[in-house]
């Protein structure tokens, strides 16, 4: 779910926060990808790329299709995806866990009502309700990234959580994701629809906190109680208290506890035992790998491995898979973007004194790029 309503609320509060770009805006990017998501996406597509969806078994893989041909396009694009793996899930998530399986068994009995009336539309619509990112679907989704040559995080917890952490390390520029709650897990930079497919014709969406927090006026903390007000997955939220409600009591009272002391509670009850305090510190301090430790490689693809675990039973077209591969390594050597050739091989490394001495001897604007490793349009 994310946070309840909260990419509403920033259009009409803050719009200066979000902004509309194109993928080539990305280019040299690195870019850390909530793969949940992604796999969810893919998992609830109607179509791809004309490629078989279900292997010999009747097995789904749409996330394979999806995953392969989007990273595919972020590539080409001069974008360097690294891809993030939810770990266990928070003990406060266990309630928002159980409202989703009963969600899930009322689909099924709305499923079998439809199917039994022959009623495709609803039938269609309660089979996107029923789709579940398994265990197996992300197993078999890091395999295929290993051997694309991309590196995949597997996070002790929450991947949003992962990702702003290593979005605040300087590790990658943004957090690839449709949930909000990155940015009150603290990324300083949030892309929405950036692995949807072209057939959505949806502009990539940029937001950043800063903004954020200017145009709603609070402190990262305050923000943090206000997605915890206007409803999030670990814990419940006061009812009959919208967006705009929300906002106007957080900037009046600062803080939850401010709010209680305050309202009305005949009006607005409180859920009992409400651990908001808790959601708090979870999104304060959540549990999440070092970022600054991290070491990210893209590797040079195997394209004889693709083929055997992309075809064959999983029923993917090998000349589809091999023209994949020549796009990979087309966008590694194309002059167009030549920088992408260092996410497929390991650098040289100079020492600082030689570096310094370069410096000195070499003009300006040369000097810029070779010293660096950071010309114009090679961004973090």
């Amino acid at each position: 779910m994310g946070i309840l309503n909260l990419s509403k609320l920033l259009a009409d509060v803050a719009p200066q926060a979000i902004k509309e770009a194109d993928i080539k805006s990305y280019f040299g990017r690195k870019i850390a990808i909530d793969a949940s998501m992604s796999l969810y996406q893919f998992l609830i597509a109607v179509r791809s790329e004309g490629a078989q969806l279900t292997s010999v078994d009747g097995e789904t893989t749409s996330h394979l299709v999806g995953t392969f041909y989007r990273t595919i396009r972020l590539l080409e694009h001069g974008i360097k995806p690294v891809y993030v793996f939810d770990g266990k899930p928070p003990e406060l998530k266990s309630g928002e866990l159980s409202k989703r399986m009963e969600k899930r068994a009322e689909a099924q009995k709305l499923l079998e009502k439809a199917t039994e009336a022959g009623d495709t539309a609803e039938m269609d619509k309660f089979n996107r309700r029923l789709v579940k990112v398994t265990r197996k679907h992300n197993d078999e989704a890091k395999q295929l990234l290993s051997l694309m040559g991309v590196p995949y995080i597997e996070a002790p917890c929450e991947a949003e959580a992962q990702c702003a952490a290593m979005v605040k390390a300087g590790k990658v520029f943004a957090t690839a994701t449709e949930d909000m709650d990155a940015l009150t897990f603290g990324s300083n930079v949030l892309l929405r629809h950036m692995t949807y497919s072209e057939a959505r014709k949806m502009p990539i969406q940029e937001i950043h906190l800063d903004k954020v927090l200017e145009g709603l006026q609070l402190s990262q903390n305050e923000f943090i109680d206000l997605c915890i007000l206007m409803g999030c997955d670990y814990t419940e939220s006061i009812r009959g208290i919208g967006p705009k409600k929300s906002i106007d009591l957080i900037r009046q009272h600062r803080s939850i506890e401010g709010i209680l002391k305050n309202i009305d509670k005949d009006k607005y009850p409180p859920p009992e035992d409400w651990n908001y305090e808790g959601a708090r510190e979870l999104f304060q301090n959540p549990e999440v790998a070092d970022a600054e430790g991290l070491e990210l490689k893209w590797s040079e693809p195997d394209e004889e491995g693709m083929v055997k675990f992309l075809c064959g039973d999983r029923q993917f077209s090998e000349d589809r898979v091999r023209n994949g591969v020549k796009k990979l390594l087309k966008a590694r050597g194309s002059s167009t973007q030549g920088r992408l050739d260092s996410f497929f091989k390991v650098l040289s490394t100079v020492p600082a004194k030689r570096k310094q001495e370069d410096k000195k001897n070499t003009p300006n604007k040369r000097g810029k790029i070779a010293g660096s490793g950071r010309g114009r349009g090679r961004p973090k």
